[in-house]
């Protein structure tokens, strides 16, 4: 028996990847200082794999900002814009990635949407017309032989040609049939290089076979694997999957030869079924994804081997390899990071190194016959017997004695638009912001330093509210028509509010991967949620007092805290949303009898947890996240008007769940999408008053005025004049003041142009 693992955190142990690529936007270090660095990440990386003991150590899982965008530019795709801008290499990749606005020329970035169903972001290849898919990059054979220089041999890890096409955006008339034959010749190519470099095993990684698969789509990968198989030579093959089982495509992945099957048995809930009841290839390895990659709770060693024990009945032992669910991206780093978390917490979790040591002592155990005496299945057995503090029997209550009066506001959607707009008061097309503002040094020094005691909670209050002051002030200078304080308090959208619920740990050094350079530091979900005092009251109060116009109340839904948080494993995701739902109602009926009359309930992560197969979608998540949004709100008075926000995702399919949340205003992520929702918003009736975002925030580029009137036009072809809002297409938290304050600028001047040729009515 053996054991590997599907990816591991690029980031390094401390965001160094974050850190170097930013100062190499700014021009503060060289291209070749930068290479350096990351290969002696890599190379540190690999050796700690080594020596913890995994026999299959990925290479090629590596990436500057996103391995989909690694595999457009390796295989040519890489539209023909961003080719006219004749930067370098890496540069043409990040304009990708980011879009690009300088001396060369000014073009956004391509679409980005989320990871199957994870909370990190993939930059989406764009296939164009005349696109001519080949092999042109080293990166993967590169990468193999930098490891096998420090003495280390490698698996290669490449995504897969059927899923790279399927996830792949097609510009014109071509589709992914037009592109079968030459992705079959490209990783003919990618064979015989790994082949000529004498590799043992490579990685090809099919997430896509999870999801719900057409007999088109079925064929297409049969296609791919039956013609590329011939071409494999010595190299051994591993079909990777993860987020789910294959159920649609099973017996045909059994039966195309590859040299091993890498099977989810975490998220994959008919995997084992499919083994007991279809067999599996006598001389192939089965990958065993029993290690969590997306959670930080410890391994239970006894429920693991009972799946292995189980596998070992209809596969020999030998032919078994222990291996993670999924790629260790999604959790952070180690748990040596974590100081001042207290160590009977710790030690229930295991984060990405600690992982490796679970993969190291299971193989071990799995081949003991007497494992049950050993002390590592010991030690291991007690911790899971010990019980967490986590229960609060007035939360419990609360949950219990919920009926269906309490996930329905009153008077309906029309009525309260009506007396919105009367209460209100605000012009066509109102112009807003998502929320947050800039973080700028000054703003993070401040809170640092508050957090190292430096300053007193009043010196680190006034700061804050001198930061609100000169937001809204630049806010009314440029005529927005709705306000928001700027967030300045907040280091992020879920750990600010789990810090101030109980039922939340928090880390130090947890990071994790959500798109490109950016990382977040999710909460633990550790017991009962509940809110003990005012969240978010005291600012928002401050920046009403000082405004002419209405500021938007800002707060976390409980759908988005609880799927950027690591949640617990003991009770259901149902309950422990019902739980913050409960707990950010009370900040809205706060924030509402204060004077605050609108308020934003950001939603931005409610498709991140959604099934990956459309038969769950209602019964496993919908029928529970959509309500608890409900429970959010339904208590609030009809001239309370409620916004929500939702990132990156594809939403077009659950559009009517989305209007069911029964929000009076739902902002959406679309400018890299090229507005996409619109068409989906118009179909389904949507009845909604929605704000598409009109540019993209995750870029440096400032949006001109006729850009943004473009956008506007757009979006009034399908969404009536009367439901428009104007808004950027997220927060603007991780943006700089120099690109930020003209953008808006932008915005309220494009909005205002088109506003008056309706005539400036309200």
């Amino acid at each position: 028996m053996k054991n590997s693992i599907i990816g591991y955190p690029r980031i390094g142990r401390f965001r160094e990847l974050k850190f170097w690529t930013e100062d190499y936007f700014k021009g503060n270090l060289s291209l070749d200082k930068l290479n350096e660095n990351v290969s002696n990440l890599k190379i540190e990386q690999w050796k700690l794999l080594d020596q913890t003991g995994i026999d299959f150590i990925p290479s090629n899982d590596f990436s500057f900002y996103d391995g989909m965008l690694d595999m457009a530019v390796l295989l040519n795709v890489i539209p023909h814009s961003y080719k006219s801008l004749n930067l370098n290499k890496l540069d043409t990749y990040f304009a990708m990635a980011r879009g690009y606005q300088g001396e060369k020329g000014d073009i956004k970035a391509l679409p980005m949407k989320k990871w199957f169903n994870t909370n990190y972001h993939y930059i989406v290849p764009m296939v164009e017309e005349d696109t001519r898919i080949q092999l042109i990059g080293e990166e993967p054979f590169n990468e193999y032989e930098e490891a096998l220089k420090v003495g280390i041999k490698t698996k290669p890890v490449i995504i897969g040609g059927f899923t790279f096409l399927k996830l792949a955006h097609y510009k014109d008339t071509k589709r992914i049939d037009d592109f079968v034959e030459d992705i079959i010749e490209v990783y003919k190519n990618i064979f015989e290089r790994l082949n000529e470099l004498k590799v043992e095993w490579v990685q090809i990684d099919e997430p896509i076979l999870v999801t719900d698969l057409s007999r088109g789509d079925i064929e297409i990968f049969k296609t791919i694997y039956r013609e590329l198989l011939k071409y494999k030579g010595k190299l051994n093959v591993l079909i990777q999957t993860y987020f789910g089982d294959i159920r649609d495509c099973y017996s045909e992945v059994i039966s195309l030869g590859f040299d091993g099957i890498g099977l989810d048995f975490i998220e994959g809930e008919k995997s084992l079924e499919l083994i007991k009841n279809e067999g599996f290839p006598e001389d192939t390895l089965l990958f065993t994804g029993i290690i969590n990659g997306k959670n930080i709770w410890k391994n239970s060693y006894e429920k693991s081997l009972k799946v292995l024990n189980e596998l070992s009945k209809h596969i020999k032992k030998d032919n078994i390899v222990v291996n993670t669910s999924c790629s260790l991206m999604h959790v952070p780093y180690t748990l040596k990071n974590e100081i001042k978390l207290p160590e009977d917490c710790k030690a229930h979790f295991a984060f990405a190194e600690e992982k490796l040591i679970e993969l190291a002592e299971l193989k071990e155990i799995f081949y003991d016959s007497n494992y049950i005496n050993s002390n590592k299945y010991r030690d291991n057995t007690l911790q899971f017997m010990k019980k967490l503090n986590s229960n609060n029997s007035e939360v419990n209550k609360k949950i219990q004695n919920l009926t269906e009066k309490d996930f329905i506001r009153l008077p309906g959607f029309q009525e309260r638009a009506k007396i919105q707009k009367d209460f209100l008061k605000l012009p066509l097309l109102p112009t807003t912001t998502i929320g947050s503002f800039p973080q700028t040094p000054e703003i993070k020094s401040n809170r640092a330093k508050f957090k190292k005691n430096e300053i007193t909670r009043e010196e680190y209050v006034k700061k804050i509210k001198e930061k609100i002051k000169e937001c809204i002030e630049f806010q009314e200078k440029i005529g927005i028509d709705v306000l928001v304080h700027g967030e300045f308090e907040r280091n992020d959208m879920v750990e600010y509010f789990g810090e101030n619920l109980n039922g939340f740990l928090f880390t130090e050094k947890a990071w994790v991967q959500s798109y490109g350079t950016r990382c977040v530091k999710p909460p633990i979900i550790w017991g009962d949620i509940s809110r003990v005092k005012p969240i978010t009251l005291e600012y928002s109060k401050y920046a009403q007092s000082i405004a002419s116009k209405p500021v938007k109340g800002m707060l976390t839904g409980p759908v988005t805290i609880l799927n950027w948080s690591f949640p617990r494993e003991d009770i259901s995701l149902k309950e422990m949303a019902f739980q913050i739902a409960l707990a950010i109602r009370e900040e809205v009926l706060e924030l509402e009898e204060n004077g605050i009359n609108i308020i934003q309930i950001d939603e931005a992560a409610l498709k991140e947890k959604l099934p990956l197969r459309k038969s769950s979608w209602h019964g496993e998540y919908l029928d529970w996240a959509i309500p608890a949004f409900r429970l959010v709100h339904s208590g609030c008075r009809a001239t309370t008007q409620i916004h929500t926000h939702m990132c990156y995702s594809e939403f077009e399919e659950i559009v009517k769940d989305i209007d069911s949340m029964d929000a009076d205003v739902i902002s959406f992520e679309a400018s890299r999408s090229n507005l996409s929702i619109i068409e989906a918003l118009n179909k389904n009736n949507f009845i909604t008053a929605v704000g598409p975002g009109v540019y993209d925030i995750h870029s440096p580029r400032v949006p001109g005025v006729e850009e943004i009137i473009k956008a506007i036009n757009l979006m009034l072809e399908k969404i009536s004049k009367e439901k428009l809002w104007i808004n950027p297409d997220c927060g603007l938290k991780t943006r700089g003041e120099k690109e930020t304050f003209p953008s808006l600028k932008n915005l309220v001047e494009a909005a205002g142009k088109v506003r008056n040729k309706f005539g400036g009515c309200i």
